[in-house]
């Protein structure tokens, strides 16, 4: 089960800031964590800050983690319209 989050961040803020608010929501490990910005699909980098990397206000951030292969877990997020009405 995927699940959202939605947490408040400085532009100011590195991308490893942003990791140990969410490590205090999720328990898992910064280096076990990715961040990709859905609008580029850009993976952000831990050393520089949201604005550096174009996050803006509202943005859509998926986190990704790490699986027992080591490798990161594909963006998998459903939009609303997946979603059928009956």
């Amino acid at each position: 089960m995927k699940t959202t989050y939605f947490i408040q961040c400085d532009p100011t803020e590195t991308v490893l800031d942003v990791k140990q608010k969410l490590f205090a929501l999720i328990e898992q490990p910064v280096n076990n964590q990715r961040l990709v910005l859905m609008s580029t699909e850009e993976v952000l980098e831990d050393s520089k800050s949201l604005a550096d990397q174009k996050v803006e206000n509202d943005a859509v951030v998926a986190l990704t983690l790490k699986k027992d292969d080591n490798e990161f877990e594909d963006v998998n997020i459903a939009q609303p319209t997946d979603f059928s009405l009956s």
